[in-house]
Order: C-alpha cells, then sequence, then structure tokens
C-alpha cells in the first residue's frame, strides 16, 4: 500500500498556502494564492485540493490552520467558520465546508499560530516538550500555548496577543487595535509600529526608542503567559521579530524585570535559553496544517514522534 500524504492550508491575512506532504514532514507540492475576497480565495484553494485528490494521491487527511478569531468547537453550530475579523468579507465565512465538502477525508481545523506551534513540536526546535508557547509577532501577535502536548481549547482557541497589559509608565499612545486600542496587538504588531512612527519598522533605527516599547509590550504578556501557564521554554518568531533581532534582548530583560524574580525555575535562570527563536523558520507555517492533519491519520500517527 502506497505512503499516506497528508494535505493542508495555511489560511494567512495576505497569503495563503496548500501543501501536500508525507507524515514524516516531507513536503511533496507547495502552491500560494493570495488572500482577497473570500469568493475569490476560497474558490482557488479547493481547485488546488481537488487537483491534488483527483491526481489519486493516497491523501489520508486535511489539516486547516487559519488566520483567527475562527470557531473551532466541534460541538458548536459555527464550527468552522470566521468570527468577528477586520478582514472584509471574511466575517462568518465557513472555510470548513468551502473548502472540503466533497473531498471525503477528515478535517482538522484550528489557528494557524496553533498549528505551526504543532509543527514544533513534531519536527522542530520543541521536540521532546509538551509545555510551551510559540510567539508571533508580524500582523497580528499570535500565541500558541501547549499544555500537556495540546493547545489550550475551552469555547474557543486562545487570543493572547489581546491582552491588556501594563504600559511603560508615561507612555499614552492609544494603540492601533480597532477593538482593544492598547492591547499588545494594538502596541506591538507591525502595523502599530508604522501607526506610531509613520515609517515601516525597516526604515526604523535598531536603537529608537520604540524598540523599548514593543519590547516592554511582549514582555508584559509573556509575564502573564509564565504565571499562567509556566511553559517550559517560549518560541518567539515571526516577522517584525526577525526582522528586529535587538528585540530578544529587550524582551528577556523585560521580563526578568517585570517577574521580579517571584518565580523561580532553573528555565528563567538561563533566560537567553528561555526565549528563543523557533526551530522551523518559514516552514512552521506551511507544517502546521500538515502536524493537524496528522492528528486525524492513524497511518500518520507512527511518524510523529518528535525529531531530537
Amino acid at each position: 500500500m502506497a505512503e499516506s500524504m497528508l494535505a493542508g492550508v495555511e489560511l494567512g491575512g495576505t497569503k495563503c498556502v496548500c501543501v501536500l506532504a508525507t507524515p514524516a514532514g516531507e513536503i511533496l507540492a507547495q502552491k500560494r494564492v493570495d488572500t482577497q475576497a473570500p469568493d475569490v480565495t476560497l474558490p482557488r484553494i479547493r481547485a488546488v485540493l481537488r487537483e491534488w485528490f483527483g491526481a489519486g494521491h493516497p491523501i489520508e487527511a486535511i489539516g486547516l490552520a487559519s488566520f483567527g478569531p475562527i470557531d473551532v468547537d466541534r460541538g458548536s453550530s459555527g464550527w468552522g467558520r470566521i468570527g468577528q475579523t477586520p478582514k472584509p468579507g471574511w466575517t462568518g465565512v465557513d472555510i470548513v465546508a468551502a473548502l472540503t465538502n466533497g473531498l471525503g477525508a477528515p478535517v482538522v481545523l484550528d489557528t494557524d499560530v496553533n498549528g505551526a506551534a504543532l509543527a514544533e513540536m513534531c519536527w522542530g526546535a520543541a521536540a521532546g516538550l509538551s509545555d510551551y508557547a510559540y510567539v508571533t509577532i508580524g500582523t497580528g501577535v499570535g500565541v500558541g500555548l501547549i499544555v500537556g502536548g495540546k493547545p489550550i481549547c475551552g469555547f474557543g482557541h486562545a487570543e493572547l496577543g489581546h491582552m491588556r497589559i501594563a504600559r511603560v509608565p508615561g507612555d499614552t499612545w492609544p494603540g492601533s487595535c480597532p477593538y482593544h486600542g492598547d492591547c499588545v496587538e494594538g502596541l506591538a504588531a507591525g502595523p502599530a509600529i508604522v501607526a506610531r512612527s509613520g515609517m515601516h519598522a525597516s526604515l526604523i533605527a535598531t536603537d529608537d526608542p520604540i524598540w523599548h516599547l514593543v519590547g516592554h509590550a511582549i514582555a508584559q504578556m509573556l509575564h502573564n503567559i509564565v504565571l499562567t501557564a509556566t511553559p517550559r521554554r517560549i518560541f518567539l518568531g515571526g516577522g517584525v521579530i526577525s526582522a528586529q533581532p535587538q528585540l530578544y534582548p529587550i524582551i528577556r530583560r523585560e521580563l526578568q524585570a517585570s517577574l521580579a524574580a517571584y518565580v523561580s525555575s532553573p528555565e528563567l535562570d538561563w533566560i537567553d535559553d528561555y526565549i528563543v527563536p523557533p526551530g522551523l523558520g518559514t516552514l512552521a507555517g506551511p507544517l502546521g496544517p500538515i502536524a493537524l492533519a496528522a492528528s486525524a491519520a492513524p497511518q500518520a500517527a507512527q511518524h510523529l514522534d518528535p525529531v531530537a
């Protein structure tokens, strides 16, 4: 019998990536679809999936890793639908039905950041860990909080990027989040940096005071994550962080100052090894939906032992 394959779709704010891969995480095919209106984007993605299914590939399951908010509760009547989002036309869209109806394979849905977090556990820097946080700072702020090897989930997925935090004393800038103003995303995401500075982040000097403000906001979020979930490691990535590596020492320093030695653990004693970049780099996003699909594919389970 031919080795099973897995199909996945990473739905992002600017682009969507369709992936065909083996259960071991080897990408066999990858196609990009620009994110536009749902009535344009979703048929193009579905056409890619239908092409792969029609070619006779033994696809065992489909993973969908989407921008949020999204209803991930299988018991909800709204499962598979995009929630209240500033992306025009996407609120209420049923992406599961639009992409997978009629394909005849089980579907696993979660957020893009949870998918990337699980990919790091399967094939990346979180191998061997069952409690960690995967944080991405880019167009938005997302957190995949993994506890006991699974993303935390109650009536829905976590939205830690919209956490309200203590501000730098004297900083009264209102923030850019259309819902919460000065939440973490409204202070530290790429659009917030542009709104506050009036220029693209790549044009701002590395020693500009704005980076202290951004680093402080991220560290405040990490403070709450550490006290809530006590992750054994925090992986910190995304477009803003990867382009501005000077943020790492700022965030580490600000986190230690904020915790004020109240929490004691060997992990926090070695802060440079506690807050680190992800291991998969740009592959974390595309492999995220593959990690999700693997959880629904019995033949894939043998391949999911984390790679050392």
